[in-house]
């Protein structure tokens, strides 16, 4: 059962443990041990290296299909059986993972099916990991049998806590029973009336009418990309078939044991599918973290991972788990550079401090070969605790004891950033503005928010557009293209009950269908909400920059520039100074109902996003939780960046320092116990990628 404590308003909070059977940060890594069969003594070591790296977790049996079911209806559990009792006996917990995400060779060769086939409708040969089809009846069967095999013998170890489900699920399946189930997806959207799609995907246009549902392929290579519609809802088809097949993993694991928790590792900016649709299936978020650090650009870096942070714990609006993260370098980024000293603490930190409660890494020990031999781990190839990697892991594990208390609490936020995976797709469709996705960047324009209020020191939630928008006193809805009956609506109302609304160019072009709006954009009604009419969009070369003036200041345009008319009582905050829409509005904003409704119809620069956050925030009555430490242009000092947890009595306020130099000297306007030395501190300054976790009442 969560405890329950209250806020100063009154209102319960509760700690929400991933797992009330322990209501403790989990530090652990992915392991491995089928890889050390040969030499069980590495096993013993193993125990004795996790209590050292204070570990108290490992997720277990990821890769192990072909290790408990060497063929076909012979199963050996002799590894899992003893791994599981040596990490119970050395005092740690495992999460036991479901192996369907590499399937045995044995399998693929005695049900070819199982193996996916390519948009040329070539079938892939056994190899890599993920190679398997959603759909196929034969490989569902087989993960039912395993699955219901591993939760019968493991659901009640006293060592296992939650599932793992799969690994990084992803990808799309080109075979004659994806297509036919594609297909029949359609019927039933479209009410089997064929009229009906060839209207919602516009087929008159180049002739490419269907006169029945069994000529529709799949877009590909070899078939048509240009119908827009087709296109995302192969996109929805990819990902509700995928949901569908996570969904009949996790029956046979809540039929040994409803109460225990169910998760999958998700991964940063994946395009593939969308993870709000899993949501339902969760019992808790988790997601793979690699970011490049030390690249250049250290405050790119934290607002990316920031961004899925908060992205992650607000899937279920609960605390969320870094189910992996590298203690020292990856092998798959283009440049492979180990982490700096403090760099791991200060990132697995980053993850804490926005709502996950725990730090997990791939992976415990560092494989002899393949081709991720040369990925990080907690122990390398050494095969002692006598490294600096090591020591690093050790001291994020004794930090998250000495900080438990922090487990299971809130994030509370009072500004929201609106992100639709189905909206991105369609965007990146559109083969007008600029062709190349790229360059439409809607992911990284999204981050771009998370850097500044980050900076800030301001809470962020980001979620999608149709959630309940209620509670906050901002929302911001960058590049909504592609906007649904729903959103429109759930906008509309949101200012209209005195919220404040910011969106930006492109918004309300295309329905759901990806169909462009008749009349007057942006659609759905918000032309009506913004007060204006968007008449142009001037796309900018990569060279070129425009101009707006606000507030008595000039910023920088770049990519695009919409060309807006007023209307219905809207006023313009900012002008273009250049080009031949010198003088007409660039910002606007609305007094609607209660509320306000901005609207920005260009894309600024970052000094632009900044100083309107600014305003922003100071309206809308948002503070910053290192409001002392704030320089003039309302940010905290380079490299700085704070947030907060709460458990309603007392705010958890987490600070790190992105720079590798020591900070300046933070005051925190009031006296607060900093939870790792245990002293009370007025005023405070960080080392190079340090961490503080600082603790005050309420």
């Amino acid at each position: 059962m969560a405890a329950v404590s209250q806020d100063k308003n009154g209102k319960e909070i509760s700690r929400r443990y991933v797992n009330p059977d322990f209501p403790h940060f989990v530090h652990g890594a992915d392991y491995n041990p089928e890889q050390w069969k040969h030499d069980r003594t590495i096993w013993d070591e193993d125990m004795r290296l996790m209590r050292l790296a204070n570990c108290n977790e490992m997720t277990v049996g990821i890769f192990s299909w072909a290790e408990i079911e060497p063929s076909e209806g012979t199963f050996d559990f002799s590894v899992p059986d003893e791994i599981l009792d040596k990490i119970h006996r050395a005092g740690g917990k495992v999460i036991l993972a479901t192996p369907s995400g590499a399937r045995p060779r044995w399998l693929a060769e005695a049900y070819p099916e199982v193996l996916r086939v390519s948009p040329e409708g070539q079938r892939y040969a056994f190899g890599e990991r993920h190679n398997h089809c959603y759909t196929s009846p034969a490989y569902r069967e087989k993960v039912k049998t395993v699955n219901t095999m591993l939760a019968r013998r493991y659901a009640s170890h006293p060592a296992v806590i939650g599932w793992h489900v799969s690994n990084e699920y992803g990808g799309e399946c080109f075979c004659p029973l994806c297509r036919e189930a594609f297909r029949e997806y359609l019927r039933k959207k479209f009410d089997n009336d064929i009229g009906k799609l060839n209207i919602a995907y516009w087929t008159a246009f180049w002739s490419h009418t269907y006169t029945d549902f069994s000529q529709i392929e799949p877009p590909s290579p070899l078939t048509d990309r240009s119908i827009h519609g087709l296109n995302l809802d192969w996109r929805r088809f990819v990902t509700l078939q995928t949901v569908d097949f996570m969904r009949a993993e996790v029956e046979p694991l809540k039929e040994a044991d409803p109460s225990k928790p169910v998760t999958t590792n998700m991964m940063c900016g994946y395009e593939g599918l969308d993870y709000f649709k899993f949501r339902d299936i969760l019992d808790f978020a988790s997601w793979d973290s690699y970011p490049q650090w030390h690249s250049g650009d250290q405050e790119a870096a934290a607002s990316e991972a920031g961004f899925w942070h908060d992205f992650y714990r607000c899937l279920k609006n609960r605390p969320f788990f870094l189910m992996e993260s590298t203690p020292s370098m990856v092998n798959w980024h283009p440049y492979n550079k180990p982490k700096r000293p403090g760099m791991d603490v200060l990132s697995s930190l980053q993850a804490v401090a926005h709502g996950s409660d725990s730090v997990q890494y791939f992976q415990f020990r560092k494989s002899r070969g393949s081709c991720e031999k040369l990925h990080g781990a907690v122990v390398g190839h050494d095969g002692t605790e006598h490294t600096r990697v090591f020591r690093s892991v050790a001291k994020t594990g004794s930090i998250l004891k000495t900080i438990d208390e922090v487990c299971g609490t809130a994030v509370k936020s009072d500004v929201a950033l609106l992100l639709d995976w189905e909206n991105m797709w369609a965007l990146n469709d559109a083969q007008g503005y600029a062709r190349d996705p790229s360059v439409k960047n809607y992911f990284g324009t999204l981050y771009a928010y998370e850097s500044v209020l980050s900076r800030m020191g301001v809470n962020l939630d980001v979620i999608h557009p149709e959630d309940d928008l209620s509670s906050y006193r901002l929302v911001i809805a960058p590049m909504l293209y592609l906007t649904t009956e729903k959103t429109g609506r759930n906008l509309i109302s949101y200012v209209n009950h005195g919220g404040t609304l910011l969106a930006t160019y492109f918004a309300g072009t295309v329905d759901e269908n990806d169909l462009c709006f008749f009349g007057k954009t942006p659609g759905r009604g918000l032309h009506e909400l913004f007060g204006v009419e968007r008449e142009e969009t001037d796309v900018l070369y990569p060279d070129q920059t425009g101009k707006v003036l606000f507030e008595d200041r000039v910023f920088d345009v770049k990519d695009f520039a919409e060309v807006l008319k007023l209307s219905g009582g809207a006023d313009a905050l900012a002008v273009y100074e250049d080009d031949f829409y010198k003088g007409t509005p660039a910002l606007t904003v609305k007094k609607t109902g209660n509320g306000s409704a901005y609207y920005q119809a260009f894309r600024g620069s970052k000094d632009f996003t900044e100083e309107l956050l600014k305003r922003l925030l100071r309206k809308t009555g948002v503070r910053s939780c290192l409001k002392e430490a704030m320089n003039e242009r309302g940010l905290l000092p380079d490299g700085i960046s704070a947030h907060t947890r709460t458990d309603g009595k007392h705010v958890y306020l987490f600070v790190g320092n992105y720079e590798d130099r020591q900070s300046d000297v933070l005051p925190l306007g009031k006296e607060m116990l900093d939870m790792l030395s245990g002293e009370i501190l007025s005023e405070l300054s960080l080392p190079p990628f340090g961490f503080a976790v600082l603790k005050y009442g309420i």
